[in-house]
């Protein structure tokens, strides 16, 4: 909407004025004999993306432009569509468990298997059974859909009971020949008819989608030959004239990676393993002063020797969608010694399909051999292979294919005959439908421009993040000498508790601001430190290893600079620093915000200054996701898992786990989604004693039957009085007899660790853009021979919001943040709480779930960096 509107600004070139902050919302039209005045009110998001900030009031802004005749008509028709839209599809989800009754779906996974399939046949089996409809498991994929017979089951709730947590498919998966011929499909149309089955749900490939659009549009002549076989009759063939199909996740971690979806069903846990393997032999790396070299899968892409060598901080790297250029041996050796100032080791990284400039395979067994002879190093070789694909999922890809899981089963339920093939996939933190055939013409693009040694071209139509990540790891992975100094000086502190990922934001930011001309001063112990002096000068090789480090080695502490402002101010004036970089929770942007409103009293104040959130609370306003937030719920879910496999063999027993996260239940959330939860207590979902009760009564009838374990999660502040304790007691008295009860504190095993793929890459990204924008900013306020910056928009939060990494001032979000309870008003999180509750069997509201919406696979659409 607001994209049509600046359209409309662009074409009458006018702008007439800003006017008072009104309340309420919607458009209203003002008719003039040649132009309408559109009045648009702008929530404070939507003014903060504009170019025009908010003149008064706490959330709304009014502007008045003119707009032609035509182009309003059209954006308030667009406008109301899209209101009903929604209001539609809320309500039609209501009215799902009707439209499933009578309707079959079918799911099967196609091709290699990933982390993350079975979480996604369970998602699709249990809304499946939710909506009313049949669910059927089609085991050993398309050779099962050809095959038929036992190959097809009915399935059940409890039939995808406790396979959350196992890698792989547990409904197998084949490579089938015989449906690529015509012979193939016709006995797989007669399968599914016999069935009745007219939805069908794949999971797999590109190989695997183009097979089913190919299914899909043949399938009225499938029929057809059918009928004149006497195979089936006509009201047979009637009542099945249609087939639904619907792709799921795309998945592709280890050869290809579509760039029509942010991730890939297996793609978070492939880097898990890649980045274990790569910890534990940097250990023994250093203790010997050797050199390794590791190959990574990835014959076409080279995705996740990306990733994980920006993870990592690897010495050198080879792509196959960018060939090192001629004479790059000696340029490889010269990295190789040079980074052996200050180090013991070295890493380097192939993807499998690596190759040079000339179309030639580069092996590892050659790189290993060039380092021997030309540098004497005493180098190893590790090929990962197939370890990459085993495994349990990460909490990352077992959520993200519950999402997709569910919004395919809604997709099917929507489809008609004249809706195209689409594919599920990701977009921000949300579920989009993506035309299914787009997606795959988009990744043959990519294998067509590096056919024809279009590299470049090939690594944008990868898409933006692949771009994005590619040009940070050639920014920091080796020195570059300043082309002169700027004579400023910035200081990097940690602020709260500790958080994996912020050693990965210190590491890029003081990297980048060496290589800009910058004096770098680490701050220890936070606002604490800062005011007692506690700074040191920061060099290009003190980082060194950073990255995979967990917690803050800078040393981090909560108090706010309130406690010492006339010290803290002290040290920033004698040391002339002209800028700072906060790292950390709440109190990091609550500090920064007490900084910013003393620049009143303290003109040392007046310098820029950004806060990165760090925090396994994910609480801190203006982002969607905190550094650390992603490693905690790993943690928590891989304690849990080990919980529960403790009652393996044992009687019927029930495991209250309580959570960390303050009064945020983000935590407790999402590993509740990632275990497969019972049920989740937090704080900004009230309950009384009769929710508890109705739980333990809805959980021992479960237990009446084939579940063996329960698991309730509870945040640590999610109620005053029910304790978890008291939680325990309850449970342990109702469910006498049944089940017996067991009480876990995980505690702060959530707040340590090593940092995940996503945080390690996660704070390296936001690091860099960090210090771009304090570059910025300095250069941008620098007169009369000092920096001096007082405007709201030079102290700002650094957040992911959906897809876009934004720059919001501290100010702005006073009033999204609720100060008592340290977090956000409003939070995309709360909205996966339905779906928490429908996989775990409760009779649960879907009022609030907004359907993906349809998303065309375009270049344009694919150069957004999506932040991972």
């Amino acid at each position: 909407f607001l994209r049509v509107v600046r359209a409309a600004l662009m074409i009458n070139q006018a702008l007439l004025l800003s006017g008072r902050s009104v309340g309420g919302g919607g458009v209203k039209v003002q008719t003039r004999p040649t132009v309408f005045t559109v009045l648009l009110k702008f929530n404070l998001r939507q003014t903060r993306k504009s170019r025009f900030a908010p003149i008064h009031g706490k959330t709304r802004a009014l502007c008045r432009w003119p707009v032609s005749g035509h182009l309003l008509f059209t954006v308030l028709r667009r406008e109301e569509s899209q209101k009903s839209k929604v209001k539609m599809s809320s309500v039609d989800l209501e009215k799902l468990q009707m439209t499933g009754a009578g309707r079959a779906i079918a799911v099967l996974t196609s091709g290699g298997d990933a982390q993350g399939m079975n979480a996604a046949v369970r998602a699709v089996t249990r809304m499946g059974i939710y909506v009313g409809a049949k669910v059927y498991l089609i085991y050993e994929g398309y050779q099962g859909l050809v095959d038929g017979g036992d190959n097809i089951k009915l399935a059940h709730w409890h039939s995808v009971t406790n396979i959350i947590q196992q890698g792989g498919t547990v409904i197998g998966s084949a490579r089938c020949k015989a449906f690529t011929t015509r012979e193939g499909r016709l006995a797989a149309a007669f399968n599914l008819v016999k069935k009745g089955i007219t939805n069908l749900c794949v999971c797999g490939g590109d190989g695997s989608l183009t097979g089913a659009n190919v299914f899909r549009t043949e399938w009225s002549g499938l029929l057809e030959e059918l009928i004149q076989k006497g195979r089936i009759t006509d009201t047979l063939a009637k009542q099945h004239n249609h087939l639904n199909i619907v792709g799921l996740g795309l998945w592709a971690p280890s050869t290809t990676t579509s760039a029509a979806t942010d991730m890939t069903i297996g793609a978070d846990s492939a880097l898990h393993r890649i980045m274990e393997i790569i910890d534990a032999i940097m250990t023994t790396a250093q203790s010997h002063q050797r050199t390794f070299v590791l190959e990574v899968m990835g014959r076409h892409c080279g995705y996740l020797a990306l990733v994980s060598a920006l993870a990592s901080g690897a010495d050198w790297l080879f792509i196959p969608e960018d060939p090192p250029q001629e004479g790059w041996e000696d340029r490889m050796c010269a990295r190789l010694e040079a980074s052996r100032k200050g180090s013991r080791l070295n890493i380097i990284i192939i993807a499998e399909g690596a190759i040079d400039i000339n179309g030639k395979p580069i092996s590892s067994t050659y790189v290993k051999d060039l380092v021997v002879e030309r540098l004497g190093y005493d180098t190893r070789v590790t090929v990962l292979g197939h370890v990459q694909r085993g495994g349990t999922p990460s909490a990352f890809d077992r959520i993200l294919s519950s999402k997709l899981g569910v919004e395919a089963v809604v997709a099917l339920m929507e489809a008609s005959p004249d809706t195209p093939a689409c594919a599920i996939g990701l977009s921000g933190n949300h579920a989009v439908r993506l035309p299914l055939m787009e997606c795959v013409e988009m990744t043959k693009l990519v294998q067509k421009a590096m056919n024809e040694k279009r590299f470049d071209e090939a690594i944008k139509l990868r898409g933006g993040s692949f771009e994005n990540n590619w040009n940070i790891y050639k920014l920091l992975a080796f020195q570059k000498p300043a082309q002169s100094q700027s004579n400023f000086s910035l200081a990097i502190l940690n602020v709260g508790a500790p958080a994996a990922g912020m050693n990965a934001a210190v590491r890029s930011a003081v990297r980048l601001a060496l290589a800009h001309g910058h004096k770098v001063y680490a701050v220890n112990d936070g606002f604490e430190g800062l005011a007692r002096g506690a700074v040191f000068e920061m060099e290009w090789h003190m980082v060194a290893g950073w990255t995979g480090q967990g917690g803050s080695l800078l040393g981090t502490k909560r108090t706010l600079p309130n406690k010492n402002m006339e010290k803290t101010v002290e040290t920033i004036a004698k040391l002339n620093i002209s800028a700072l970089l906060v790292i950390g929770g709440f109190e990091g942007y609550e500090g920064v915000l007490q900084l910013f409103e003393a620049r009143s009293h303290y003109d040392e104040l007046c310098i820029p200054m950004c806060v990165i959130p760090a925090t396994i609370s994910n609480n801190v306003p203006g982002t969607d996701f905190s550094l650390g937030a992603d490693t905690a719920v790993n943690a928590a879910m891989e304690g849990c898992d080990k919980i529960k496999q403790s009652a393996t063999g044992t009687k019927r027993r029930v495991f209250v786990v309580e959570t960390m996260g303050g009064f945020c239940g983000y935590l407790a959330t999402s590993t509740g989604i990632a275990v497969g939860a019972d049920a989740a207590y937090i704080f900004e979902e009230p309950f009384n004693i009769h929710d508890l009760k109705t739980n333990v009564e809805h959980l021992s009838e479960k237990m009446k039957k084939d579940i063996q374990r329960g698991l309730v999660l509870r945040n640590e502040k999610c109620h005053e009085n029910y304790t978890t304790d008291f939680i325990h007691r309850l449970y342990s008295s109702e469910g006498k007899g049944i089940f017996d009860c067991r009480v876990n504190v995980l505690g702060h095993l959530q707040q340590g660790g090593e940092p995940s793929p996503f945080d390690r890459n996660f704070g390296t990204k936001l690091g860099v853009r960090a210090i771009q924008w304090i570059s910025e900013r300095l250069t941008e306020n620098f007169r009369q021979e000092r920096v001096f910056a007082n405007s709201p928009e030079t102290a700002c939060v650094l957040g992911l919001n959906r897809k876009v990494i934004s720059f919001i001032p501290v100010t702005e979000l006073k009033d999204v943040t609720d100060f008592e309870h340290r977090m956000p008003k409003v939070q995309w999180w709360f909205k996966l709480r339905p779906m928490l509750k429908m996989l775990a069997k409760y009779q649960t509201s879907f009022c609030e779930y907004v359907p993906g919406e349809i998303e065309h696979v375009t270049r344009r659409s694919i150069s957004i960096d999506s932040g991972f």
